[in-house]
């Protein structure tokens, strides 16, 4: 009975792994669908401000100045930290890796492929839980306000 709930848990998530892998032309695309939505994001907002604080053409072209400033130095400061992200992942994969070696030295190997088919359930119910919460955070109603 275990075996066979076993065998249905890797055949689902082999399933949804393999429904999750997308084309660089997918990616592409959808980054190119992103990047058009934030500028209209910040149009929007912009025009928001605008109405709100009642700026004058001068003041627009300031704030929008400023803006473009600081997504400039948020990007250099991004790409400068780009390494030690990019160690500190190495860091935690190898981590990852000598533990895992550990545990096999630990367990009998029935024990160490259940740990690793309830690590795996736990890392999807990890990513499902974060695809849901990226889903709440949208919002319902995307209609474009009335910019005058």
């Amino acid at each position: 009975m275990k075996k066979l709930v076993l065998a249905i848990v890797f055949i689902g998530m082999g399933s949804f792994a393999m429904a999750q892998q997308t084309t660089p032309q997918d990616r592409e695309a959808k980054r190119a669908e992103m990047q058009q939505k934030m500028q209209q994001k910040e149009q929007e907002h912009l025009a928001q401000m605008q109405k709100d604080l009642n700026l004058n053409a001068s003041q627009v072209t300031q704030v929008k100045a400023l803006h473009e400033k600081r997504k400039a130095e948020m990007k250099a400061d991004f790409a400068k930290n780009k390494e030690a992200r990019q160690a500190k992942m190495e860091e935690m994969k190898a981590k990852r890796t000598q533990m895992d070696a550990d545990m096999k030295k630990i367990l009998t190997p029935e024990q160490y492929d259940k740990w690793q088919a309830d690590r795996k359930a736990k890392m999807e119910q990890k990513r499902m839980a974060m695809k849901d919460r990226k889903m709440m955070k949208k919002p319902m109603n995307t209609a474009t306000p009335d910019v005058k």
